[in-house]
C-alpha cells in the first residue's frame, strides 16, 4: 500500500502529495491513499474553511485530476479511473500539448 505523507508531515507540497498516486495502480490503494489525503486536506480546512462550499473530498479529486494532466494520457486515464476524478478543465479528455496550450490562449475548456 502507498503511504500518504510518510514523514508525517504538518505541510507538504503539491508534489509530495500527489505524485505517489500518480504511481498507483489498485483500486483498493486508491481508495486507502484518498481517504488520507482527504484527512489531510480536512485537518486544513477545520483551521481555515473555504466559502465556496467545497469539501475535502472536493478539493483532493480536483487536486489529483489536475495534476494528472501533467502526465502522459496512460497514466492519467489510470488516475482518473481509479480515483474516480477528472482534470478540472479537460474533463475526461486527455488533449495533447497543442490541444490544451490552444485551450490556455482561449481561456475555456475542450
Amino acid at each position: 500500500m502507498t503511504t500518504f505523507n510518510p514523514q508525517n508531515k504538518e505541510t507538504l507540497t503539491f508534489g509530495e502529495c500527489l505524485d505517489p498516486a500518480m504511481k498507483i495502480t489498485d483500486k483498493k490503494d486508491a481508495e486507502q491513499y484518498l481517504a488520507a489525503y482527504v484527512s489531510y486536506i480536512q485537518k486544513h480546512l477545520d483551521k481555515d474553511p473555504r466559502t465556496d462550499g467545497k469539501t475535502a473530498l472536493d478539493i483532493a479529486k480536483i487536486n489529483i485530476g489536475y495534476y494528472a494532466g501533467y502526465y502522459d494520457s496512460e497514466t492519467g486515464r489510470r488516475v482518473n479511473s481509479l480515483f474516480c476524478c477528472s482534470h478540472p478543465v479537460f474533463g475526461d479528455s486527455i488533449p495533447t500539448a497543442e490541444e490544451a496550450f490552444e485551450c490556455g490562449k482561449k481561456g475555456k475548456a475542450l
